[in-house]
């Protein structure tokens, strides 16, 4: 059949969008595709530089695939997301022609059809004009898009008499097109067609799912995508994002166009290492022949890790049609074909096997394996930004679908995509530069940079010193020793023995903390921390708990109303009603509440509770007071009341106790603020920090003090010194990733969040909505804060506390609705990074407001019907 001629199809005209609509169109866009379709092999063709020959190797592959001696049919859909020199200049075309004129040439005595098209989808004003002559639209008034949408459009059948298998298929398309022959990023600027990377990787997306049609047995398909970038791998996209991030959402199996010419071992391997840098997986290395043999320094240098593959050289000769080197390579490209197949079945096998593997060899922490058959096992293919990229299989389809992290990686994660790269990348060159080095009595830059940042920041006006540890349990124990040894220099409690061992005398230092704590899994750490799920016999037989644990008032919203929760206790004949709540949680942290009638009922109540712990033995000491300031995290995400801690700093001051800050969870940002004690209002002797420091990307804790806690262990001997450290205290590697997500989260710059007068976060989570879902009925309290949206469920029973599985049900379908929570018992939570976006927050609370409604329902129901048989 001969082929069609380019048929232009003309835009209609229609009205400008209304402001609104502009405004929720770019928030719609701020994602990655939610879903991928990954049932057969996709793949995205990239160049180490531009004119490497990125379209020849996509037609060669095409050709392979769509080759009329294959006993299967095929469908090969080519995208061509960015094109510039549109149309004269259409990569798209030279596919869909080549492979058009090579399967005709190679049909010999076979019985086989080709159904081949091109399409381009949208292209600027005056690359369209190209195409459509007069005919196109004059660019709109001002705000209006200047370009035009469904270009052209083009199709031809090859082949003759019936085919016995069916059609082979060739679907070619360009989503947008510039006239000029520049960088696309250029092109925009002089042609407009501005175009999102969200919004490209939108219709990219959509187009990639649409390709695999619909019914059939989707596993006996035989359906190729490939994706052709423009350029080389940094080369910008239409916004000016380098491509190899503009496409990292997609995770695609990359095939890279290296460089035969002279420099082109180069480019090559700063190409691969750009692509791998990003979490590419590269499959192939394939380049043409320019007599330098190339490939076999490249082969040397990848240590063998990635095949390189070898085309003949290429005519130079314009008017060769190339068909006679196409069948030259076709060795290469079958090659090619597969080792795409092999790589693809192995991932998908691979992906499909994890669960199994996972259940039968890995112990899981925090995990009671018989309650996780292997169907519920998650899946993480990888991680972009908030968002995991996880493996389901949906009616017989591969797919990968994205997931918000809503536990922000147990409370570690607060990167965005652009500073997960640039954690990436500054890791790999610490890693390069310094490997590991042993810490004491040495420096180097990391290691200096990173202290300078945190007493600078979270330290500023109290803190000296930086001692660095591996996690937050270890920096907890590592507090609770300097904090012994300044409340027994203070206390005159330590005895010269002229070789520096202290006092011989009897005495038991215990910890001031309250009740629902938690300070990590160490012995010692958790021997700070008052009874609960993780202190039990069966998880710490050796426990004793060797401290004095207060009930703490903690703060809540319920049917909309900021509310105090006050222990029995505590009850007085001065409470009010007034004292109970609140308009706001700025009105929480008031300093003017340091006055209130309820600020004299806690100072009594702590000095009341010293007083008595005094009297049970004169040798046992209070030597510390630890808290986590204004959030306990693990014990159930409660909030206390920060005028309480507040006075319990204070009483502790007065009676010379060191007070440590547990900021290990509430650290950077986590509660809206750079440290927790700007909420406090005051300031700790110790503080502990981890997780969020680091940006999530690997472990690293730090403890800082005061000047006076550092001089408590100086001395003529080395045995009044602090003796303890690890291997990789710090390691280079986490001290740059530090310093770096330490002054990405504070720059206004690189987190549009921060609010740089005020020095805090934006509110991150709807109000109105967080208000809706406390008058559910299945809701027994919410907390927000900063990062924060914690919900605790109406339970009793067993179905409350840590052990609970009531919100097993809920959490699963959340899971399903692209939102990733771990539960604690019956409390569910959403956290989010400093840099996550309000409107983004906003979508997630939403889909968790629309199930609790439906939970709340279901509550309701059964309820009703309980009653109704009773």
């Amino acid at each position: 059949m001969p082929s069609c001629p380019l048929l232009p199809l003309l835009p209609r005209r229609r009205p400008p969008p209304s402001p609104l609509l502009l405004l929720l169109l770019s928030r719609s866009l701020h994602s990655s595709p939610p879903e991928l379709d990954l049932s057969h092999p996709t793949l995205v063709v990239w160049g180490s530089n531009t004119g490497v020959g990125k379209t020849i190797v996509s037609a060669g592959l095409a050709a392979s695939v769509l080759s009329p001696s294959s006993p299967n049919t095929a469908t090969f859909l080519y995208l061509k997301p960015v094109q510039t020199g549109f149309p004269r200049d259409s990569d798209s075309r030279f596919v869909y022609r080549k492979v058009s004129d090579l399967f005709r040439h190679r049909l010999g005595g076979f019985s086989a059809q080709l159904l081949a098209s091109n399409h381009a989808l949208k292209a600027s004003v005056p690359a369209a004009r190209e195409v459509l002559g007069a005919r196109t639209e004059r660019p709109g008034e001002e705000g209006e898009e200047a370009s035009t949408g469904l270009c052209c459009y083009e199709e031809t059948r090859v082949g003759t008499g019936e085919s016995t298998t069916g059609d082979f298929k060739l679907v070619c398309k360009t989503l947008y097109g510039w006239k000029e022959a520049i960088s696309p990023h250029l092109a925009v600027e002089r042609e407009g067609m501005a175009v999102e990377d969200s919004s490209l990787r939108e219709v990219l997306g959509r187009l990639l799912n649409s390709s695999m049609g619909g019914g059939g047995d989707r596993r006996k398909e035989n359906v190729w995508r490939v994706i052709e970038t423009a350029g080389g791998v940094a080369s910008p996209g239409p916004s000016g994002s380098i491509q190899c991030d503009l496409y990292r959402p997609f995770r695609l199996p990359a095939v890279l166009v290296g460089d035969g010419h002279l420099g082109g071992i180069s480019t090559t391997l700063s190409a691969y290492e750009s692509l791998t840098l990003r979490g590419y997986d590269v499959i192939a290395i394939i380049l043409a022949d320019h007599g330098l043999s190339n490939e076999i320094p490249l082969l040397s240098n990848l240590r063998h890790r990635v095949p390189v593959l070898v085309l003949p050289p290429v005519p130079e000769d314009p008017l060769n049609d190339l068909v006679d080197w196409f069948c030259e390579s076709s060795k290469a490209f079958s090659s090619l074909q597969d080792l795409v197949q092999s790589t693809h079945s192995k991932r998908i096998q691979r992906l499909h096997d994890m669960p199994r593997k996972a259940g039968n060899i890995l112990w899981w922490p925090f995990t009671q394996h018989k309650l996780v058959p292997e169907e519920i096992v998650t899946v993480i293919d990888s991680r972009c930004g908030e968002n995991f990229a996880v493996h389901k299989v949906r009616n017989d389809r591969e797919m990968i679908v994205r997931q918000f992290d809503a536990c922000a990686s147990w409370w570690t994660q607060g990167p965005d995509f652009a500073l997960q790269i640039e954690l990436a990348r500054d890791m790999g060159y610490s890693a390069a530069r310094y490997g590991h080095v042993m810490f004491p009595e040495n420096v180097y830059e990391p290691a200096l940079h990173c202290a300078e940042l945190l007493l600078e920041g979270v330290g500023k006006g109290w803190a000296s010193r930086t001692y660095y540890s591996d996690n937050g349990s270890t920096a907890i124990e590592i507090a609770l020793k300097m904090a012994f040894r300044k409340f027994l220099l203070d206390n005159e409690m330590l005895m010269d023995s002229g070789n520096g061992i202290s006092s011989e005398r009897c005495i038991e230092l215990r910890v001031l903390a309250l009740n629902g704590s938690y300070h990590g899994d160490t012995l010692g750490a958790m021997e700070a921390q008052a009874p609960s799920s993780y202190t039990g016999f069966l998880q710490q037989p050796w426990y004793s708990g060797r401290g004095l644990f207060l009930d703490p008032p903690t703060i809540f919203i319920h049917k909309e109303i900021w509310n105090l929760s006050v222990p029995e206790s505590f009850e007085s004949d001065q409470l009010k009603p007034e004292d109970m709540r609140f308009s706001s949680s700025d009105a929480l942290f008031c300093p003017s509440r340091d006055s209130s009638a309820i600020a004299g009922i806690y100072s009594a109540y702590i000095s009341n509770q010293l007083l008595q712990f005094s009297k049970l033995s004169c040798s046992t000491q209070i030597g510390a007071l630890i808290i986590e300031p204004v959030i306990q995290a693990a014990g159930g995400m409660h909030m206390i009341d920060p005028l309480f801690q507040r006075i319990l700093v204070r009483e502790c001051r007065n009676r010379r106790i060191p007070v440590v800050f547990d900021e290990v969870f509430t650290g950077f940002w986590r509660l809206g603020k750079e440290s927790a004690a700007e909420l406090l209002g005051c300031v700790p002797d110790v503080a502990c920090f981890g997780k969020l420091m680091s940006g999530g990307i690997i472990p690293l804790a730090v403890t800082l003090t005061t000047e006076a806690v550092f001089e408590a262990f100086k001395g003529d001997s080395k045995l009044m010194a602090l003796l303890h450290g690890h291997s990789y205290s710090a390691h280079a590697m986490g001290c740059t990733a530090a310093a770096k997500s330490i002054q990405w989260f504070r720059d206004p710059f690189t987190n549009p969040n921060v609010e740089f007068k005020e020095k805090k976060l934006k509110e991150l989570w709807e109000m109105k909505l967080v208000l809706q879902i406390s008058s559910l009925p299945a809701v027994q309290r919410v907390i927000t804060l900063g990062t924060l949206c914690a919900v605790e469920l109406k339970a009793e029973g067993s179905d409350a506390g840590y052990a609970s599985l009531y919100a097993s049900l809920l959490v699963q379908q959340l899971r399903e609705d692209g939102l990733y929570v771990r539960p604690l018992g019956n409390v569910i939570y959403l956290m989010c990074g400093p840099c996550t976006s309000s409107h983004f927050c906003s979508q997630q609370l939403q889909q968790v407001y629309q199930r609790l409604h439906e939970f709340s329902q279901h509550q309701l129901r059964d309820s009703q019907s309980f009653q109704r048989e009773g």
